[in-house]
């Protein structure tokens, strides 16, 4: 495909790999849209609301052309883990999770300015135990550093998981079959037709 057919409104780098594999021509322009959120917010509703703003956001400045947004939070507890800011944050973090199930929630909202559509996937994980020293040398690793709770499944951080139930896309960041079907309503195609 040689144009792209929409925006992803969306810096990481996981999302326009998994994108690109299934054929998909895009944009990328990285939302600076608001990412506080009200207090009391569950997860599954905090990750679809920055999930609809940095789309909306972006859709904004290009009216007329589709914009995927997406949001990935990970909870234990109902507590929330968003992108660790220090190496101490995601050592506790990693701490927090280790002998533990969480759940990944990954927001996707696709809008054309005049139609928004969008949905949230879940997925458990569970952690093995994890030594201190593990720990140590993951986040010395630079790996956990921009990624949600701290982990990336599909790097190193595989390492730590013991198993999972649901999508593994929606660990990574973008649930990619359910977000193609929602592209495909959008007249939006990768290499297989939906």
């Amino acid at each position: 495909m040689d144009h792209p057919t929409f925006i992803v409104a969306s810096a990481s780098p996981r999302r326009r790999e998994l994108l690109s594999r299934a054929g998909f021509g895009f944009a990328v322009e990285p939302s600076d849209a608001d990412e506080s959120l009200p207090e009391g917010c569950a997860p599954e509703d905090a990750v679809r609301l920055l999930a609809e703003r940095k789309a909306r956001s972006v859709s904004a400045l290009h009216p007329g052309i589709a914009v995927l947004g997406c949001d990935t939070i990970v909870a234990l507890d109902g507590q929330m883990l968003g992108k660790p800011k220090t190496e101490d944050e995601a050592a506790s973090m990693l701490r927090t999770l280790s002998g533990n199930t969480h759940t990944v929630f990954t927001g996707v909202c696709v809008t054309n300015g005049t139609h928004s559509e969008s949905f949230v996937s879940a997925t458990d994980v569970t952690f093995y135990p994890l030594k201190d020293e593990t720990i140590r040398a993951y986040v010395a690793t630079g790996e956990p550093m921009d990624k949600a709770g701290a982990y990336g499944i599909q790097g190193m951080g595989s390492l730590l998981v013991k198993g999972f139930s649901g999508d593994y896309f929606t660990v990574v960041g973008l649930p990619l079959a359910q977000c193609a079907r929602l592209l495909a309503r959008f007249g939006i195609q990768g290499a297989v037709r939906l």
